[in-house]
C-alpha cells in the first residue's frame, strides 16, 4: 500500500499552490518575450527543521519516498494505473487509483488485466487492445471484458485496429490480423532480409546447356521442379486460405521501421545495410568482474570512427505483390552541398581550397530521442502516408507524402538549419478527419505547432517565445492539446489551440512542471506535477480551463519533508553576449540579508549536464543529490548558482545552437556572466568562486579552468568529456559535424587542446565502468598534464560506477571530495 504522509495544511498548500507569485501574468493567446519577465522567481518558502548531511543527501532515493513512475489512463478514463518502486530493491509494483479513494496494489496474476501506456482502441472507441508480456490483450470497456488472443514466446508489438475492425499487430518481421470475435489469425506480411529466390534456373553455359540436351534424366528432373513451382504459384493465386504475402528486402540489410496502412493493403518498411555497430577494437574494461578476470565489455563507436549511412524507404503494395524503393530526388536540396562553408574553411587551414559540387545526400528515418511515435505515419483511411526523414549531415528534415500513382516521394516540408535539426521537438502525424498534416517546427525560433493540408500552405496554430512539446489531437480535430513553458521559461503547463481559430487556451495554473496525458473520452487531464521543492506526484482534472485539481497520489516521505532545505530563487542574469538574459537558480545563504554591506561572500557555480537540459526550471530536478548539496553549502555561507546557459533546452532554437562549432565558448562566457552578477547583487567575491559539474558540466568545468583560469579559483570535475572526438556519433556530429569533415571544430570545442591552461586546483572524478563518457577520456587529459609538468590536479577513480552512478558510498566519496576542494581553495 502506498504510505499517506502528513503534511500540514499550511506546508501542503505552499508546496502545491506557490511558486510564481513574481512572475508576469500573460493571458491565454499572447505571450510576452523571455526578456520581460521578473528578474527573480519567489519560490516556495524553506522547510522543515532537521539539517540535511552529506550523507543523507547522497543515500538512495529511495528515502524521499519512493515517486509514481509511468502512470497511465486505464480504458475507462476514470482509474490511473502507475508503478511503484520497491524499497531496497530495483524491482516495481502496479498500483490503480481513481480521485477520492486510496492507490491498491495490483496482485502479480492479474498485472495483464490493467491496459497498458501504448494501448490501442477501436475505431468506435468500444475496445481496447495491448500486450503484456508480449502477448495480446483486447477489453471490451464497457462490461470489462478481457480476452487473451496470443500465447506465444514471440513478441506481438506494433498493435493497431484496421479499418475492417480487425487488429493487427507485429511479430519479428511478420504482420498478422486477428478476428477479435472469431480468434481467426491471418498472416498479411512476411518480410524477409535476403535477396528474392530466383528458383529453378535455365541452363546458362555451355556445358550445362548440353547437359540438359544428352541426358534425359537431368532434363526431366529439371521439367518436374518446374512443375512444382508453377503448381505452388498457382495455388497460392487461386486458394485463399494460404498466406502468400512473402516480400524480400534484400540480403546484408537490417529492417529500420516497417509500418502497416489502417487498411492492411500497403506497407512501407525502411532498410539501411546491416553493418557493426562498433569495431573489435571498441572495449571498455571493467576492472571488478563478477568471476575475478579482467571483463572486456564492448563499448560503443566514436564519432570519429563513424561512416556516413543511408537508408532505403520501401513501399510495398500487398494486393499487387510490388515493392518499390522510393528516390529521394523529389525532396528539395537532396543533393545541397551544405557544409560547403565549413569545409572551405578547414580547407584553407589546411593551404587547400575546397571546390564545391552536387551529390545526393545521406539521408535517413527521422530519429528523435523522446519519441513514443513512428516516423512513418498513416491517415485515417490508409490512402495517405507521411514519412519524417533526417540528413545524415544533422542539417535537414523532411515530411514527405508518397504519390502511390508515380511511385515517389512529394515534399510537404522541409525544415532546414544551418547548425543542425533538433533531435527533440519532431512530432507530427494526420488529422483523424482530413488529409492534413499537423507538426512541430523550430522554423520560427521556437517549437510550435503547424497544420498544413495536403495539397495547401502550411497555417501556424501557436505563436510566442516559448517551446510548445507533447502533442495530443482530439477525436474531432478541433483541438490539439500540448505541454509549454508560455508564462515562463521555467514554468511547464498543460494547453490546447484550436486547429480552426488558433485560439490558445491554458487549463493548468500549477506553476511548476507539469505534464500529461488525456483521458481516452477527453474528459480528464492526468497530471505528473512537481515543484521545486518537491517530487512529482499524480493529480487529475477534468479537460477545461480553471478546473479543480485532485491529487491522488502522496509519496513523499515525512523524513524528506522534516528536512531544512534552501529553495533556490529562479534569476534572469543579464546577458554580455544575448539580448534573452541567462536563466539561473540561485541558492542564497541561510544568513543572506538583502542589500547586505561589509561582508563578502564565496560561490559556486553547477554546470548541469546534457548541454541540451533544462535545470533551472521551477520543478522537482533530476539533479535532487545537488539540490540537497547546494542547500547544505549555502547553510554554511556559499551563494550557489546553477545556470541555463547557452545550449540548454526550453529556450528556443538560437540558444540551443549557439555553440555550433564552437563547444565551451559560449557556455563560459555565461558563466563570467553569472559570477559578475553574484560579485553585484549578492556580495560575492570574485577570487573566491569554484564551479563543478558532470558529463558536459564536466567538460565545462574543464574548458573554464583551462580557457577563463582567472575566473574560478577552483574545478571539480566528474565523468567529464575531454575530446569530443572520442565521444558518441548521433550527440556530436549535429554540434560538431564529423571531424573528417571539420576538425576545426573538434580542435576549437576539445579541452585536451588547452591542458596548458591548468593553473588552478582541479579535481578530476571518473567511473571506470563508464560506457557514455569513457574512462579514456581522463587518462588522455591526464597524461598531458603529466607531460606539461602541471601539478594542481587530482583524480579519483570509481572501479564499479558507470555514467550514472549507482552506488551511494560512490556518490558520498566523490561529494565529500568536491566539498573538501571548495572548503580548502575558497
Amino acid at each position: 500500500m502506498i504510505k499517506h504522509s502528513l503534511i500540514s495544511a499550511a506546508v501542503a498548500a505552499s508546496l502545491f499552490l506557490t511558486g510564481c507569485q513574481t512572475t508576469t501574468s500573460t493571458d491565454a493567446v499572447k505571450a510576452e518575450p523571455a526578456s520581460n519577465f521578473a528578474p527573480v522567481v519567489a519560490t516556495p518558502l524553506d522547510f522543515g527543521g532537521e539539517n540535511i548531511t552529506l550523507k543523507q543527501a547522497m543515500a538512495h532515493p529511495d528515502w524521499l519516498g519512493r515517486q509514481p513512475e509511468r502512470a497511465f489512463w486505464a480504458a475507462d478514463s476514470q482509474t490511473v494505473i502507475f508503478n511503484r518502486k520497491q524499497a531496497g530493491n530495483e524491482l516495481r509494483d502496479t498500483f490503480a487509483v481513481t480521485a477520492g479513494k486510496a492507490p491498491t496494489q495490483v496482485v502479480l496474476n492479474q498485472l495483464h488485466t490493467v491496459g497498458a501506456k501504448n494501448a490501442v482502441y477501436s475505431k468506435d472507441g468500444a475496445v481496447q487492445a495491448y500486450t503484456f508480456e508480449g502477448n495480446v490483450f483486447v477489453k471490451n470497456i464497457k462490461t470489462g471484458a478481457i480476452k487473451q488472443l496470443t500465447q506465444s514466446s514471440d513478441r506481438a508489438r506494433s498493435l493497431q485496429f484496421l479499418n475492417s475492425g480487425e487488429l493487427a499487430y507485429r511479430t519479428g518481421n511478420s504482420f498478422f490480423s486477428v478476428d477479435i470475435n472469431s480468434g481467426l489469425t491471418k498472416e498479411l506480411v512476411k518480410l524477409h532480409l535476403a535477396d528474392k529466390p530466383k528458383g529453378t534456373q535455365e541452363p546458362s553455359t555451355y556445358i550445362a546447356k548440353e547437359q540438359h540436351k544428352l541426358i534425359d534424366f537431368v532434363k526431366l528432373t529439371h521439367k518436374n521442379a518446374l512443375d512444382k513451382e508453377q503448381r505452388k504459384a498457382q495455388l497460392n493465386t487461386e486458394n485463399d486460405t494460404i498466406a502468400s504475402n512473402q516480400f524480400y528486402l534484400g540480403k546484408g540489410n537490417r529492417l529500420v521501421e516497417a509500418s502497416l496502412s489502417p487498411e492492411g493493403d500497403k506497407l512501407i518498411a525502411v532498410v539501411t545495410k546491416s553493418t557493426p555497430w562498433r569495431a573489435d577494437t571498441d572495449i571498455m574494461p571493467n576492472y571488478v568482474s563478477q568471476n575475478g578476470d579482467i571483463e572486456a565489455v564492448p563499448a560503443r563507436r566514436r564519432v570519429a570512427d563513424s561512416k556516413p549511412s543511408s537508408s532505403d524507404v520501401i513501399f510495398i503494395d500487398i494486393a499487387t505483390k510490388a515493392q518499390t524503393t522510393l528516390s529521394y530526388e523529389t525532396l528539395p536540396g537532396f543533393d545541397e552541398d551544405v557544409l560547403a562553408a565549413e569545409k572551405a574553411e578547414n580547407a584553407k587551414a589546411e593551404g587547400r581550397t575546397y571546390e564545391s559540387k552536387r551529390e545526393p545526400r545521406h539521408i535517413n528515418l527521422m530519429m528523435d530521442w523522446g519519441w513514443d511515435q513512428s516516423a512513418v505515419q498513416w491517415n485515417t483511411s490508409g490512402s495517405q502516408v507521411a514519412v519524417m526523414l533526417e540528413a545524415w549531415d544533422n542539417k535537414d528534415r523532411w515530411i514527405a507524402t508518397v504519390d502511390f500513382e508515380n511511385n515517389e516521394f512529394k515534399s510537404q516540408h522541409r525544415l532546414h538549419d544551418d547548425a543542425w535539426v533538433n533531435y527533440t521537438y519532431n512530432d507530427f502525424g494526420w488529422m483523424n478527419n482530413s488529409d492534413t498534416l499537423y507538426y512541430l517546427s523550430e522554423e520560427t525560433g521556437y517549437s510550435h505547432i503547424y497544420a498544413k493540408p495536403l495539397n495547401g500552405k502550411a497555417k501556424q496554430l501557436t505563436k510566442g517565445q516559448f517551446v510548445v512539446s507533447h502533442l495530443t489531437l482530439s477525436k474531432d480535430d478541433s483541438q490539439i492539446y500540448f505541454k509549454a513553458n508560455v508564462k515562463h521559461p521555467g514554468i511547464y503547463e498543460v494547453y490546447r489551440v484550436n486547429t480552426r481559430t488558433a485560439e490558445k487556451v491554458a487549463l493548468t495554473d500549477l506553476d511548476g512542471m507539469t505534464d500529461y496525458e488525456l483521458s481516452q473520452d477527453e474528459q480528464k487531464l492526468l497530471l505528473n506535477h512537481s515543484k521545486i521543492m518537491m517530487p512529482n506526484e499524480l493529480y487529475v482534472a477534468d479537460a477545461k480551463p480553471n478546473a479543480q485539481v485532485t491529487r491522488l497520489t502522496n509519496t513523499v516521505s515525512d523524513e524528506f519533508l522534516n528536512k531544512k532545505l534552501i529553495a533556490p530563487k529562479i534569476v534572469a542574469v543579464p546577458s554580455s553576449h544575448t539580448e534573452q538574459p541567462i536563466y539561473a537558480k540561485v541558492y542564497y545563504p541561510a544568513d543572506y540579508v538583502e542589500g547586505e554591506t561589509g561582508k563578502t561572500r564565496k560561490a559556486v557555480i553547477f554546470n548541469h549536464g546534457a548541454g541540451y537540459l533544462q535545470n533551472s526550471h521551477m520543478g522537482w530536478s533530476g539533479y535532487f543529490r545537488e539540490f540537497m548539496f547546494h542547500s547544505l553549502l549555502a547553510s554554511e555561507g556559499y551563494v550557489v548558482m546553477d545556470m541555463d546557459y547557452r545550449a540548454s533546452k526550453g529556450y528556443g532554437r538560437d540558444w540551443r545552437t549557439a555553440i555550433y562549432r564552437q563547444m565551451g565558448t559560449p557556455e563560459i562566457q555565461d558563466l563570467e556572466d553569472g559570477v559578475k552578477w553574484m560579485a553585484e547583487n549578492v556580495n560575492v567575491d570574485t577570487g573566491a568562486v569554484g564551479t563543478y559539474g558532470g558529463s558536459y558540466g564536466g567538460f565545462m568545468t574543464f574548458m573554464a579552468l583551462l580557457t577563463k583560469p582567472e575566473l574560478f579559483q577552483a574545478g571539480a570535475a566528474l565523468r567529464p568529456v575531454s575530446d569530443w572526438a572520442y565521444y558518441n556519433t548521433p550527440y556530436t556530429s549535429n554540434i560538431l559535424n564529423h571531424p573528417d569533415v571539420d576538425p576545426i571544430a573538434y580542435r576549437r570545442s576539445s579541452p585536451i587542446y588547452f591542458a596548458e591552461g591548468l593553473e588552478k586546483p582541479l579535481l578530476i572524478n571518473a567511473p571506470m565502468v563508464d560506457d557514455n563518457v569513457f574512462f579514456q577520456d581522463v587518462v588522455r587529459l591526464v597524461q598531458r598534464f603529466i607531460e606539461l609538468e602541471k601539478e594542481n590536479f587530482e583524480t579519483a577513480i570509481y572501479p564499479v560506477e558507470p555514467h550514472g552512478f549507482r552506488q551511494p558510498t560512490g556518490w558520498l566519496d566523490e561529494y565529500r571530495r568536491i566539498y573538501k576542494l571548495f572548503k580548502e581553495h575558497l
